[in-house]
């Protein structure tokens, strides 16, 4: 069986639950995880510790919290207040942690899915998503990862263009795949707005409605914007349904066109506006 399953965000306690529910077999099946493995809940390694377990049967990609967790462990960005990262960073083998989390996907296509932990801008199909996800994995996994990470953050380029090189085209891509929410008609991010579909700036709508884009008929099934709740339509999954806000977990097992929809109900790890 196939599972497809929303953020974690440090929650292994309704992880585990999720996989007892599913009575989830490592022989038998696999579960591709949306990206944010950590930060904000109780148990970020014990997460990464139950993944890693699972070993070939789970595809972890990764959100903008995971790469947070990159960046504070090289010095590049300030813990923040409600981070809960400092068990993995203070691990006595915290660089075979990291070095695991760096080598993790950021964009995969399989089994008739596209799956990236936030948006797709308008001007990617499913392939160049994946070949522009494996530039930047290529990044993260290399020597050279510590300087990547220095000049990952920020806003601009905020549009793409095909003849983008170097760091802001690698920029431009993270932001795509582990930021976006909204974008306007021509491709423009925006990313000062976290609300749901009727929180939309003037002129920006959800990166899934511009017209056009070129992943319409691709299902694409993604996390990272719990304000938006669950999404389940033919060509869309949107799976962040607020674990550690005391929401629930999501999975949906996915078997051709059939879907079998499973909620795990969560404890609040954190208080909304905290972070």
């Amino acid at each position: 069986m196939i599972y497809l399953v929303g953020d974690l965000q440090g929650c292994c306690n309704p992880f585990e639950r999720l996989l007892q529910t599913v009575d989830f077999s490592p022989s038998r099946d696999h579960v591709y995880v949306l990206g944010d493995l950590v930060n904000r809940g109780p148990d970020s390694l014990g997460v990464l510790r139950r993944l890693r377990e699972l070993d070939n049967a789970a595809t972890c990609l990764l959100g903008n919290h995971d790469l947070h967790l990159l960046a504070v462990a090289h010095g590049v960005r300030k813990p923040h207040r409600s981070d809960t990262l400092d068990e993995i960073l203070n691990a006595p083998d915290r660089d075979d942690w990291l070095n695991w989390i760096r080598q993790r996907r950021l964009a995969v296509h399989e089994h008739g899915w596209l799956m990236v932990h936030a948006g797709v801008v308008p001007q990617w199909d499913a392939a160049q998503t994946v070949a522009l996800a494996a530039e930047v994995e290529a990044m993260l996994a290399g020597p050279d990862v510590g300087e990547f990470l220095t000049r990952m953050y920020g806003n601009e380029p905020d549009k793409w263009d095909d003849s983008l090189q170097g760091v802001p085209r690698w920029r431009c891509v993270v932001n795509s795949l582990t930021r976006l929410r909204f974008c306007s008609v021509d491709g423009t991010m925006e990313f000062a707005t976290k609300e749901g579909v009727g929180g939309a700036p003037e002129g920006f709508m959800p990166w899934f409605d511009v017209p056009g884009r070129r992943t319409a008929n691709t299902p694409v099934a993604f996390g990272h914007w719990s304000t938006l709740g669950l999404i389940n339509r033919d060509d869309l999954m949107a799976l962040d349904t607020g674990c550690i806000w005391g929401g629930q977990l999501t999975a949906v097992r996915v078997d051709g066109a059939t879907r079998e929809l499973i909620q795990i109900d969560c404890p609040q790890a954190q208080k909304p506006g905290k972070g």
